[in-house]
């Protein structure tokens, strides 16, 4: 069974973690790496993927930005949604030859986690692209978004644990009006542990994937990249 290298970052600024998924895509484009799942937290930031539309920030950025949230422009797929402290952020640096499969892959892995907290998670694959992701009820818990450059995806998903709802109602988060978020927290009603939710997220991807999980530290993923990059160069 192949390997999923499993990396706990804590928490990194959005542009530094976008820098290490292409330095990572890079590599494994290469086969220096094997698979890799990056777990991490953001500081509070908007995310615009590139079927997003400017109405989408709808009191214009400058004012989001003095709130304390930053924006950014990226190349995943989707519109606009927000990440911050207390959210899990998971990004799959896979090779994948099916970029739909991926999605409905990850969406069963964000469902079966849930499932551990007592939550009833569902897909809504019936009801179009726009409503990629995972809800409860009529409420979205978790995002999704990738982007596959030479078969090797970037960017991941998004599962609301114990952050802040409320910069999700400043804008229209995944350009579908008037959804409503939720999180663990919510759906519970008690602080939800995001320490413990990683690991079943951690697991759960590696087992929806088919791969053997293998936690490693970021020095050691990049001591690895290098090395055997150099090791293949010309």
């Amino acid at each position: 069974m192949d390997e999923l290298w499993t990396c706990h970052l804590g928490t990194v600024e959005y542009r530094e973690a976008l820098a290490l998924q292409h330095r990572l895509r890079a590599a494994r484009q290469e086969d220096a790496i094997p698979d890799v799942l990056l777990l991490l937290e953001h500081p509070r930031v908007y995310t615009r993927g590139r079927r997003s539309d400017p109405r989408e920030l709808a009191m214009g950025e400058a004012w989001y930005r003095r709130q304390g949230i930053d924006v950014v422009d990226v190349d995943r797929g989707g519109r606009v949604t927000y990440h911050g402290p207390g959210q899990l952020v998971g990004y799959p640096i896979m090779r994948v030859s099916d970029v739909v499969a991926h999605l409905r892959t990850l969406e069963g892995a964000i469902v079966a986690a849930l499932a551990e907290e007592g939550i009833a998670g569902r897909g809504r694959t019936e009801d179009g692209a726009d409503f990629t992701g995972v809800w409860v009820g009529e409420s979205k818990i978790a995002s999704l978004g990738v982007h596959v450059q030479k078969g090797v995806t970037t960017h991941g998903f998004a599962v609301n644990v114990a952050n802040d709802l409320a910069p999700f109602e400043w804008v229209v988060p995944c350009g579908l009006e008037g959804v409503r978020m939720t999180s663990i927290t919510r759906e519970r009603g008690e602080q939800a542990d995001l320490r413990c939710f990683r690991r079943r997220m951690a697991h759960r991807v590696a087992q929806a994937h088919r791969r053997r999980q293998r936690l490693v530290s970021l020095e050691r993923l990049l001591s690895r990249s290098d090395a055997e990059r150099l090791l293949h160069t010309p």
